[in-house]
């Protein structure tokens, strides 16, 4: 098919989702590139969709799909194989206790379900508190809980779903008397409003440790535990969604772990499956028990399919043998130097925020008023695309030019340093225009 016959097709049959399509044609991937149908090699600074941590065909991960797809892919739902309970005991190993029994499923928004549903059966409410900038999948449960982007039009979310303030420290209207972010008080007003909202029903607190879609807001140190406190006040379970910040992203192996919190429930999908369909459930033997005798049902067509394990089973492998939770670590710090100081030489690079191998930029127009730059970010998008180097802004309205970094955790140095040289010069080629 030549390449207009492919856009034409693609214009006439295909859905549009929600963004629109890079303006290349993809052929194939290799470790941390992508190749158009020119055989250009564009450097993937977003992990496929900040899924693929080994990157791109990874040869373990390939060796393991193909053991699978001709020995184990799928079963009966109600058959178990050895890949899933190994799969089990290796994740349960690299979490703190209480977290130990694990439900293996496909998707993030899948798994959201998955504890959104065993959070209400547990508890007996139904009202499920997430940040305002949250994104937890497209399916019905997740997509109430997701305030980013996507309620409008679809007639009423599920009941219940109440909003608490993104601490987004850049633009946070809650400040101490020194202009810092005052985040404790942004949580105690915001639990204020739960309570004034609440019909006396709460069930859970869903966050992302490190809200991505949400614009690369990190909660302050100390946050989470706070959180946790206001939960158990509450008789609420916490979730933490790790789809994008799990298996070592942040330079942590969990990103709850900085602030020394446990979570009553984690979800984790994308960096879980390195680029593949897989999702995990992880809870307490308690809430399991309980859950289970109140004959607690999600029943899907790919539940513990031994293919999922296994590719599972072989990220958590490679990531422990090439001690990648301590790359992206080094990486992330580099990465942090090298965004901060395009902050201070460029007047347009307002913020940076982020940690490990998942930071971003925030452009505006100034740094005196902080204004939203969102053209400017589509066109430093494109300009890096033409150098070379896929980027990704937040597809959200005031949001465009927040620029998410995540390339994959087995990016070389010479990689790693040619992407960000390309952004560097994609900012000085649009700012000096």
């Amino acid at each position: 098919m030549n390449r207009e016959q492919f856009w034409q097709d693609a214009e006439r049959h295909v859905v549009r989702y929600g963004s629109v399509f890079v303006p290349r044609i993809i052929q194939r991937a290799s470790g941390s590139h992508v190749y158009d149908d020119d055989g250009n090699a564009i450097l993937d600074f977003t992990s496929g969709q900040m899924s693929s941590v080994l990157g791109h065909s990874h040869p373990d991960i390939v060796s393991a799909v193909s053991t699978a797809v001709a020995t184990l892919d799928h079963l009966y739902s109600g058959m178990l194989s050895g890949p899933v309970v190994e799969l089990s005991a290796k994740l349960a190993s690299t979490l703190p206790a209480p977290l130990e029994k694990v439900m293996l499923l496909s998707t993030g928004a899948e798994s959201n379900e998955a504890a959104i549903k065993m959070a209400k059966l547990y508890t007996g409410g139904y009202e499920i508190v997430s940040f305002d900038r949250s994104w937890h999948g497209m399916t019905s449960g997740a997509a109430s809980a997701t305030f980013s982007a996507g309620r409008r039009g679809y007639g009423p979310p599920m009941p219940g779903n109440l909003t608490l303030p993104t601490p987004n420290a850049y633009r946070s209207p809650f400040r101490r008397a020194d202009g810092s972010h005052d985040w404790e008080t942004e949580l105690a007003y915001g639990f204020g409003v739960v309570d004034a909202q609440s019909s006396g029903s709460l069930a859970a607190c869903l966050v992302e440790p490190i809200l991505s879609s949400g614009g690369i807001i990190e909660p302050p140190p100390g946050y989470l535990r706070r959180l946790r406190e206001y939960c158990d006040e509450r008789g609420m379970l916490l979730i933490a969604d790790e789809a994008q910040t799990g298996i070592g992203r942040t330079g942590s192996m969990y990103a709850f772990e900085r602030d020394g919190v446990v979570p009553d429930l984690l979800t984790l999908s994308k960096t879980l499956g390195a680029g593949l369909p897989v999702a995990t459930v992880v809870t307490t033997e308690e809430i399991e028990n309980t859950c289970h005798e109140r004959g607690f049902l999600f029943f899907t067509t790919h539940v513990s399919d031994p293919l999922a394990a296994a590719v599972a089973l072989t990220v958590l492998t490679v990531v422990e043998r090439d001690d990648l939770v301590a790359r992206a670590a080094a990486l992330g710090k580099q990465l942090t130097d090298r965004l901060t100081e395009m902050r201070d030489r460029y007047e347009q690079v307002g913020d940076v925020r982020g940690r490990g191998l998942l930071q971003g930029i925030e452009l505006v127009s100034d740094k005196s008023t902080r204004a939203p730059a969102d053209a400017l970010g589509a066109q430093v998008t494109a300009e890096c695309l033409d150098r070379g180097l896929h980027m990704n802004i937040v597809q959200l309205p005031g949001m465009g030019g927040i620029f998410r970094i995540a390339p994959p955790l087995t990016i070389s140095d010479t990689d790693f340093n040619a992407g960000l040289d390309i952004l560097d010069d994609a900012l000085a080629a649009v700012l000096t225009r």
